[in-house]
């Protein structure tokens, strides 16, 4: 058997060869964020505790402060509108006037009874008066006394009752003409002149809306209302102003502060959540029945909130939050975290860091706790006074 001899094998061991040299010779490279003398860098920055006031975030619709929806009390004819639709009115003004010739003629016989009621009485008392003096001396029966002093209480009796008729129609006269409840923005018309109303009918004849000052009404889970309250009673958290923000539909902020007027004391099985209203000034109107918006509601302040960038947060093979730190000795070391919620990019953490911790902010993955690391400065991100939040990003991990 003959042995064949490739031409190109003494070439390509040759270059394989000079490759083996050329990787002996040179130097290998370092791995990125590496000081000097080869030990893992890493970013830092130093936890400062700060004061921050939390505000949460909660979807809300605007409803006027009082509604009241326009019913006759009478029937008949109206005779005029006095109003323009969506103008303000004032409460007492007229709004529509009823055809009252009926009910004029109804009071003026209630006049005329209630006279001749009087008259009677005048009667009665003068006959009632006789004969008690004639009984006394014998001159007629006890009976027909009694039935003369009967006689006149009936007679003022009459007299009430006319005078009682007389107020009565004197009232349903008054009712036609229909005033304005309360004061506020009056809607559209359902009806007009010459239309025939019924008293107290289903349909209302125009709806009066009080819009300043304006409520909002917005919803909040029960566990985060109860989150807050331990925070309130343990101290960690002061009470704030109660003041509320409106962010409008259009992301503008309504330049008029609120404030918080009441929490319902019932949680609606449904949705486990509470009713929340916030008052505001709406002296231009602006506010108007049935918008939404977005409430931005004061819960408190923290004076030593503890904040990080998210970055430096990670989490453990058990789903707990973390972080690195360097210590006195120059080490990398873990810190189990407890978060509240996000603030923007950064964490709100309850616990696991204190002030003066030199937080890991980048580089942590390239060397392991325990190990020395350099250290280099990073600037921490600054937090506003107040800062807006989502009620959804109060979900913590613990």
């Amino acid at each position: 058997m003959s042995i064949r001899h490739d031409p190109f094998l003494p070439t390509a061991l040759l270059a394989a060869v000079a490759a083996l040299a050329l990787a002996a010779c040179g130097e290998p490279p370092h791995p990125p964020n590496m000081g000097g003398n080869g030990t893992p860098q890493v970013a830092v920055t130093t936890v400062k505790p700060q004061r921050l006031a939390l505000t949460t975030e909660l979807p809300g619709r605007v409803t006027a402060a009082l509604v009241a929806e326009v019913r006759p009390q009478v029937g008949g004819l109206v005779q005029e509108r006095r109003f323009k639709e969506g103008s303000e009115v004032k409460a007492g003004e007229l709004l529509y006037q009823i055809d009252p010739a009926t009910y004029r003629a109804s009071v003026d016989n209630a006049q005329a009874t209630l006279a001749k009621a009087e008259a009677t009485l005048v009667s009665a008392r003068l006959k009632a008066g006789r004969y008690h003096e004639l009984s006394a001396i014998k001159a007629v029966s006890q009976q027909e006394a009694d039935d003369a002093a009967a006689s006149l209480l009936q007679a003022e009796a009459d007299v009430g009752a006319a005078r009682a008729t007389l107020q009565t129609q004197r009232i349903n006269l008054a009712y036609t003409r229909i005033t304005a409840p309360i004061s506020g923005r009056i809607g559209r018309s359902t009806v007009t002149p010459g239309a025939l109303i019924t008293a107290n009918q289903a349909t209302a004849m125009a709806t009066v809306q009080q819009l300043d000052p304006i409520y909002v009404d917005v919803t909040q889970s029960i566990g985060t209302l109860l989150a807050l309250k331990r925070s309130l009673e343990n101290g960690r958290l002061k009470s704030g102003t109660a003041a509320v923000r409106l962010v409008l539909e259009d992301g503008s902020v309504y330049p008029q502060a609120g404030k918080l007027q009441f929490s319902e004391v019932t949680v609606d099985q449904n949705t486990s959540a509470v009713t929340l209203r916030a008052e505001f000034p709406n002296p231009r109107g602006d506010l108007l029945p049935g918008m939404y918006a977005k409430a931005v509601i004061e819960e408190g302040v923290i004076d030593q909130a503890v904040l990080v960038p998210q970055p430096a947060v990670s989490r453990d093979s058990t789903g707990k939050p973390v972080a690195f730190v360097v210590d006195g000795d120059g080490k990398l070391a873990q810190r189990a975290l407890t978060t509240e919620r996000a603030i923007g990019d950064q964490w709100l953490v309850g616990s696991g860091l204190k002030a003066g911790d030199r937080l890991v902010v980048e580089g942590q993955q390239k060397a392991r706790p325990g190990q020395p690391v350099e250290v280099k400065a990073a600037a921490m991100p600054p937090v506003p006074v107040a800062v807006k939040t989502a009620a959804a990003s109060a979900a913590t991990a613990h």
